[in-house]
């Protein structure tokens, strides 16, 4: 059995793939949408429109499913910051203005102005959360499970690190008293949003989840 894995995003892919296949899925092969053969479409920009991370998640799973007809799973990720209301949240990907800082890729824009808009709060007031919801669907079955993972940090007030990408250089793990940037993979894994979340998508698919027959 073939599970699509639904992002264009060759870390979100490569992380996706190194979590799942170290928890194991009982034979169930992970394809993306490159190596499914499914050409990008402008349709695509037009899939995470919702408030909620497991929405977004929702709406791309379905469209990838019934376009591939492949069992689909596809997630939204994000960060939210207390001070910010709960902010960027789903806006996560592109908080930054556009075009407020020149040269700048929009992961090292995001980045800044996050740090800019907490200013010179104190540690106890840069809370923060990693969130990731991982929705699975099964277009023969016709069903549909949600995987919510969830990891506590802090922000820093400058980036730390060079590894990891997204907001990983500002974000602080209290545990282990680095940033996201400053750990391995594997440690990464073990602490993350996204470990969390699909290490239960792997533990249910060996289980036979939602009518797949492994």
């Amino acid at each position: 059995m073939k599970l699509l894995l639904a992002t264009r995003s060759a870390h979100k892919a490569r992380e996706v793939e190194r979590i799942v296949r170290a928890e194991g899925t009982g034979g169930c092969g992970i394809v993306s949408l490159d190596e499914a053969g499914i050409p990008w479409s402008e349709a695509e920009e037009g899939l995470e429109p919702h408030d909620s991370f497991e929405e977004n998640a929702a709406s791309k799973a379905r469209y990838f499913a019934h376009l591939s007809g492949l069992p689909t799973v596809s997630d939204d990720s994000g960060l939210e910051v207390d001070a910010l209301d709960g902010a960027p949240g789903v806006r996560t990907k592109r908080f930054a203005p556009p075009g407020r800082y020149p040269g700048l890729s929009q992961d090292e824009s995001n980045n800044r102005y996050l740090v800019e808009r907490l200013g010179d709060l104190p540690p106890g007031r840069r809370k923060a959360r990693y969130v990731c919801v991982a929705c699975l669907v099964v277009p023969r079955a016709g069903t549909i499970d949600v995987f919510r993972g969830e990891a506590p940090g802090v922000i820093l007030s400058e980036p730390r690190g060079t590894g990891g990408f997204g907001y990983d250089p500002v974000f602080h793990d209290p545990g282990l008293g680095r940033s996201y940037a400053e750990l391995t993979p594997g440690e990464k894994d073990a602490r993350s949003h996204r470990g969390i979340a699909f290490r239960a998508l792997a533990r249910g698919l060996r289980a036979g989840l939602a009518g797949i027959q492994l």
